[in-house]
């Protein structure tokens, strides 16, 4: 059992490791070479200036892949893992511009190879979230807060606490 919990954190790990790394090479593309070919998939209905978007969304990147790459102790693995997820939903709409406007960047000058995109773009959410096991970790302090005291349950037993007592009274520990 501890071989097979070693080998998944190891995974993990690797995972996560190779996520922050793309995502570091994505956003040094954003800002440099590539920056105009990010600008094309930036959707036009979009309310921003693209080239902004383009810059903005690189310096994302680039703080999300050093965070995966140097984030190890949880919960702030999972909080890096949930923030790449996160990010990953957010630039969702800009590849769906990009199938529906048929833009050509990338390499993807098809609607099957735009299509797949689509399609990994999902793997890229689980991949975040898998790797620093941030749904594990979510579970956990869900279950944690569940086992504490609700609030009203605290507030009906000092109420009624101090309903049975009268001034001078010493209270049982």
């Amino acid at each position: 059992m501890a071989s097979t919990s070693t080998t998944r954190q190891a995974l993990g790990a690797i995972g996560q490791v190779a996520l922050g790394a793309a995502l570091l090479t994505a956003g040094t593309g954003h800002l440099t070479k590539q920056r105009e070919e990010f600008q094309a998939q930036v959707p036009e209905w979009f309310p921003a200036d693209p080239d902004a978007v383009v810059v903005v969304s690189g310096v994302v990147e680039l703080a999300l892949g050093a965070a995966l790459v140097a984030t190890w102790k949880q919960p702030a693995r999972a909080v890096v893992g949930t923030a790449a997820a996160t990010f990953f939903v957010a630039v969702f709409p800009g590849n769906i511009g990009q199938y529906t406007g048929r833009v050509d960047a990338f390499g993807l000058d098809t609607d099957t190879k735009r299509a797949v995109r689509l399609v990994f773009q999902p793997v890229l959410v689980a991949w975040a979230l898998a790797s620093t096991d941030a749904v594990q970790v979510c579970r956990a302090r869900r279950a944690h807060a569940r086992s504490l005291p609700r609030t009203a349950d605290v507030a009906r037993a000092v109420a009624q606490t101090t309903r049975t007592t009268r001034p001078g009274d010493r209270l049982k520990p």
